[in-house]
């Protein structure tokens, strides 16, 4: 699938939803995929922000094309922040050592990037903040200085439940995440993947991270 088809199926999700055209921003998730094909597979249909989440690879695509608006997604780890300096929004905040530690950093950099705090989505082993610990957490990450713009939510694996319920689930998931970002005050929604950003899109993503679809 390539880029227009997905902006596509994001236009069709939005007026589904009655929401405007354009209200959803596709993140071009670039893991694995070197400069040549990126340029060849997104960047040739528009601008857009590239994702990834591997520290070592968001340094090297970063470092030659620091002129492009990339975001972190992955885990981050004390000792990869350093790779951060030039990003713009990091999608998965789940303590305040790491606020911390980022905003640190970036007194080097001269300049901050905003951040998201990544809810966890109740599956285990899984990383994000317990919904209960939202207001803490997010008041402890703005006492750093860092602008905390929304949340992101990872998909739980669902591949053994019928389309129907796990459209359900997935659904009941985005929706319960737009509501904690709404009574937090908070704007943007990190929601949505391949398989599943239509429904992010129905029920209030701002942001869809969509990788495999754009360069298979």
């Amino acid at each position: 699938m390539s880029v227009p088809e997905v902006l596509a199926r994001l236009r069709e999700a939005e007026r589904q939803a009655g929401r405007p055209e354009g209200s959803v921003r596709l993140v071009a998730v670039t893991k694995g995929q070197p400069l040549d094909a990126i340029e060849r597979c997104v960047l040739a249909h528009g601008t857009f922000p590239l994702g990834e989440g591997r520290a070592q690879e968001l340094r090297d695509k970063s470092t030659l094309r620091p002129d492009l608006e990339w975001h972190f997604i992955g885990s981050l780890q004390r000792n990869k922040v350093k790779y951060l300096r030039h990003v713009t929004l990091v999608h998965s905040i789940e303590a305040p050592w790491q606020a911390e530690a980022i905003a640190q950093a970036a007194q080097d950099w001269g300049h901050a990037p905003a951040t998201l705090l990544q809810l966890h989505n109740g599956e285990r082993q899984k990383h994000g903040v317990d919904p209960a610990d939202l207001p803490a957490t997010l008041r402890a990450v703005q006492a750093t200085g860092l602008s905390v713009r929304g949340l992101m939510v990872m998909a739980p694996d669902l591949e053994d439940l019928p389309p129907a319920e796990r459209d359900a689930h997935l659904l009941a998931l985005f929706t319960d995440t737009a509501r904690r970002a709404h009574d937090l005050g908070l704007s943007e929604l990190s929601m949505g993947m391949s398989g599943d950003y239509p429904l992010a899109a129905a029920a209030g993503a701002t942001l869809v991270r969509v990788g495999r679809s754009l360069f298979s």
